[in-house]
């Protein structure tokens, strides 16, 4: 646009860039997928929600809990990724499709485990009629508790028990519901339901059948001490589990919950960039497959965990297989790395010790590797400390020679050394030991070049219905070689020169008229990538006749 020069003195006049810049993709952007707390997860389940923080994780999906009846794996992989240096993630919850009913439990003066439903009858002798409890969520190893006290009488009726008192712990949580009316029907105004329900963050209440909740409690003679515990009470469990498993959850993985997920246009698969893919806990290869291929489709790198019960080596006697014996069965990919072993941690809700899968805590450090090294640098060494563990559990624990043997598996170890406790101390992906694949042999080469990639796709896309000629392919060659210029000056590429490290073409070589006619522009685009020093060997002589 001209501008009218009218007065003495200076004009500025800005231009536009020559060249379009191509700006670097993300690096660890991490998606998780699988099962999230089935109570507290608010987004539809199967639905991808971003988080940056792991408050985000607690807001959406309830946070850390402890439940032997519900898997919490997604949750301790989620609190390890941000605790070792995450930062953006997405989070697909899945609810399982195998569940038991009912909940073990002993009334009174006795714990209970409300998980998820539990009925007070007033006599064991009748339990068609009675107080029916739905804990708000599955109670974790703090268990809640609740206790039935104070029975009582009224003027109206002076030889039945209508009032009671209601007292419900869940770990410094309490709450005391006194006066209760057992012979008030559902829905009136002083109703059970209509005291509890409305205020209650522990548990809903309901009649155990139809609308009524019972006429009374048994009657004691006012003269002798009313037993609040289980002399007058009896807690009925709703249903059975299935045959073998525990009442909530089965404990194992269903692939049917986990391979809708990995479909086209699912939701994650709307997800226009993550680079990391993670399904914690799980080593069903079906899932792993389903995963894996995903994974290339999206251009992202997903992270193995190994077989919870697998060892470091086979043990004589011991019936627990090695984890090298049961590599043969996972799915080979160069856009994936497994990591071994499990690692020894804490229950943050229970205080307990617990194992816990190691994924969450890798992807954290490939995030704080990327952020301070870049996507070039193995996201493993003794710079690599993990967050939140106290070491690999034992049947991990290995030696220099035993993880010789791993490594050249394609197995990541996790080790603990003095001064540097428990660090990342692998860079091989899945196809490492595959001389097809000799070039992706390595988790860092493999990442960058899906860096390299999604950067391209995600800056050249004003390339597409321009004019298809000299011009456009010079400015694409100069676009590109910018941006390669950029990371050769961080050190992220080898030679010493810019044209020892890459090389970018696009002209009539490339695209010839033939692709012109098809609206084809090619550009070649070759890098030099940087590998990381595995095996570092000194050689040590002292010269003859020397003593000092």
């Amino acid at each position: 646009m001209s501008t009218a020069y009218s007065y003495p003195g200076i004009y500025i006049q800005e231009m536009p860039l020559s060249t379009q810049t191509i700006s670097p993709a993300p690096t660890s952007i991490t998606a998780f997928v699988g099962y999230t707390h089935p109570y507290k997860t608010k987004a539809p389940f199967n639905t991808a929600v971003q988080l940056f923080s792991f408050s985000d994780y607690e807001a959406n999906f309830g946070g850390l809990y402890s439940s032997g009846l519900y898997d919490a794996n997604v949750a301790r992989a989620v609190y390890a990724f941000f605790l070792n240096g995450g930062n953006n993630a997405y989070v697909v919850g899945l609810q399982p499709s195998a569940q038991g009913t009912g909940g073990p439990i002993t009334w009174g003066s006795d714990t209970g485990d409300l998980c998820p439903v539990a009925t007070l009858v007033p006599d064991s002798s009748a339990p068609t009629i009675g107080i029916e409890l739905h804990a708000l969520e599955p109670t974790d190893q703090v268990t809640m508790t609740a206790k039935v006290s104070n029975l009582r009488t009224t003027a109206a009726a002076p030889t039945v028990y209508t009032l009671f008192d209601l007292v419900i712990t869940y770990g410094t949580r309490v709450e005391v519901y006194r006066g209760l009316d057992i012979s008030i029907a559902q829905g009136a105004p002083k109703s059970i339901d209509a005291v509890i329900n409305g205020v209650s963050n522990l548990v809903t209440v309901q009649p155990m059948s139809g609308t009524s909740y019972g006429t009374a409690f048994p009657y004691t003679s006012p003269a002798l001490p009313v037993p609040p515990g289980p002399a007058s009470f009896t807690l009925v469990q709703l249903g059975s589990a299935p045959a073998g498993l525990p009442a909530g959850f089965s404990g194992s993985f269903a692939a049917a919950d986990f391979l809708p997920v990995f479909e086209s246009n699912s939701s994650l698969d709307n997800v226009e960039i993550f680079n990391l893919l993670l399904v914690p806990g799980v080593a069903d290869n079906t899932v792993l497959s389903a995963a894996l291929s995903f994974a290339e489709r999206k251009r992202a790198f997903t992270i193995v965990d190994p077989p919870a019960q697998a060892t470091a080596f086979q043990i004589p006697g011991s019936p627990l297989p090695s984890i090298a014996s049961m590599m043969g069965g996972v799915p080979l990919s160069q856009n994936g790395a497994l990591y071994f072993p499990y690692l020894k941690s804490t229950d943050p809700v229970s205080g307990s010790p617990m194992e816990v899968a190691p994924s969450g805590y890798v992807a954290g450090i490939y995030a704080a590797t990327d952020a301070s090294r870049g996507v070039w640098k193995a996201p493993a060494g003794i710079g690599t400390s993990l967050l939140g563990t106290t070491g690999p559990v034992a049947s991990g624990v290995m030696n220099d020679m035993q993880q010789g043997v791993l490594n050249l598996d394609s197995i990541n170890c996790l080790r603990s050394f003095t001064g540097t406790g428990t660090v990342v101390y692998g860079a091989r992906t899945l196809v490492a030991d595959d001389m097809a694949f000799a070039q992706s042999k390595y988790v860092p080469v493999r990442r960058m070049t899906l860096f390299i990639e999604q950067s391209l796709i995600g800056s050249l896309k004003w390339v597409v219905f321009e004019p298809n000629d000299q011009p456009l392919w010079l400015a694409i060659k100069a676009s590109i070689e910018a941006f390669l210029l950029a990371l050769f000056n961080q050190q992220a590429l080898q030679g010493s020169t810019p044209s020892e490290a890459f090389q970018v073409k696009c002209d009539s070589t490339t695209t010839t008229p033939a692709d012109q006619q098809l609206g084809i522009v090619n550009i070649v685009v070759g890098v030099a990538l940087l590998k990381p020093a595995e095996f570092v060997v000194i050689t040590i002589s002292q010269l003859a006749g020397q003593t000092s």
